[in-house]
């Protein structure tokens, strides 16, 4: 089985490639620019029994996402799971919002997973079987000031999310999404701690989520233990969004 997971050198990514490779798959480590952390994803990924590649790609470009989707299904003959995770957070207040974080974060956020999705679809319409995970947001549907437009862009994931899921179930293709809260992360570690601590206390359950909690429902998602799933976004937030 193989599993391509986007923007896995690091953070959620990372752990959803090590948790697919512990799941026995042979996991295709995409990265943007980062082929250091890249190969010591591989690396660990090797460690623990699995096999996989590293493919630089940025997916917000069809042609680099249509090429990586074309090299891995001719190196291992199939793609049996897609994880959209690659995107990227760009906080800003209306009045700021400058015109290039508007288009940089549809074009990874939104584009790039339509594209990833489009191309992997293609390859499994073969064997009328594959999963397609995006990456969602608690944000999609819980608003935070300054994050119109990455909340717009989850927001449009969970609909993507739901339609697909109705075009592809024919063919065998299950889509499904994750929807993670404050998650420890890099990006979690640049917040000042009097910030974190005001999440902290809005956060039912009052603690952080890990990227292996998210990587565990990923795992749950990809297995034939969900296979009556389909179009269902799972919120993975402690609470928050209650």
């Amino acid at each position: 089985m193989v599993a391509i997971v986007t923007g896995a050198s690091r953070g959620i990514g990372k752990a959803c490639a090590l948790r697919l490779a512990k799941d026995g798959y042979t996991v295709v480590i995409n990265y943007a620019s980062n082929e250091a952390k890249a190969q010591e994803v591989l690396a660990e990924v090797r460690a623990l029994g699995s096999d996989g590649m590293i493919y630089k790609a940025d997916v917000s470009k069809k042609a680099e996402a249509n090429q990586m989707v074309k090299d891995v299904a001719k190196a291992y003959g199939s793609i049996d799971v897609l994880v959209n995770n690659a995107g990227i957070v760009r906080d800003e207040l209306l009045l700021t919002l400058t015109e290039e974080n508007l288009d940089k974060c549809f074009d990874l956020n939104v584009k790039g997973y339509f594209y990833m999705a489009q191309a992997c679809a293609l390859k499994m319409f073969r064997k009328k079987k594959g999963v397609i995970i995006n990456m969602s947001s608690v944000s999609g549907s819980f608003s935070l000031p300054g994050q119109s437009v990455y909340g717009a862009t989850k927001g449009a994931i969970n609909t993507m999310t739901k339609t697909l899921a109705k075009e592809l179930a024919p063919y065998g293709i299950r889509v499904n999404a994750c929807a993670p809260g404050f998650i420890e992360t890099e990006m979690l570690e640049a917040i000042p701690q009097e910030k974190k601590e005001e999440y902290l206390r809005v956060i039912p359950q009052h603690k952080l989520g890990t990227t292996a909690d998210i990587a565990a429902v990923v795992s749950f998602l990809a297995s034939d233990e969900s296979k009556y799933m389909t179009g269902q976004i799972l919120t993975i937030d402690g609470g928050l969004s209650l």
